[in-house]
């Protein structure tokens, strides 16, 4: 059976560095927010924040709140043909995660966690798409009540907690692709 893990969670929980370990051990990876980059580099424009946030809401407008869940799913048809596995990285609302599942009922939701001030922390230190507290609190907020992030997070198959060393992230996903495999 064909195996589609989608990695939910907060901004700086480790979802990206998550995908990375996934993709070391051979795992195919599709990455939501690429779809920003294509459309935008699509209508000829340059990749600002500003132009970013003009094409999620516009992408959203459009198609609804899946839409980057139908955006992707061409190009998760395309993995599988080659792959008997794929990693979605960066799945966030509710909406996202029902058009998926209709369409793939194997769907999984692997949540990495890790509490607001450890994120925070983490969003403040990163090198791209760096936030204050204060700005890493008002994005948590945004994405709760206006992305639906939460549901998927609320229900996802497996949880882990990411508060620790990157070695340790790595020792996680590794006990979870193990526990798969039964």
């Amino acid at each position: 059976m064909k195996k589609i893990i989608a990695i939910v969670g907060m901004p700086g929980a480790g979802k990206t560095e998550a995908a990375n370990i996934f993709k070391e051990l051979d795992f195919p990876i599709l990455r939501f927010g690429d779809q920003t980059d294509l459309g935008l580099k699509e209508l000829g424009k340059d990749l600002t924040e500003k132009n970013e946030r003009w094409y999620r809401e516009k992408l959203r407008e459009e198609l609804g709140m899946a839409a980057y869940a139908i955006k992707i799913k061409p190009r998760i048809d395309k993995v599988l043909k080659k792959s008997d596995r794929v990693v979605l990285d960066g799945l966030y609302s509710w909406e996202e995660y029902i058009y998926l599942r209709k369409l793939f009922p194997q769907l999984i939701l692997f949540c990495v966690y890790a509490r607001p001030k450890i994120r925070y922390s983490r969003l403040v230190d990163r090198n791209h798409r760096r936030l204050d507290f204060k700005s890493a609190r008002t994005r948590d907020m945004a994405e709760l009540e206006n992305l639906n992030k939460g549901g998927p997070i609320a229900i996802a198959d497996y949880l882990i907690k990411n508060e620790g060393t990157l070695k340790e992230l790595e020792k996680k996903v590794v006990k979870f692709i193990h526990c798969e495999k039964k």
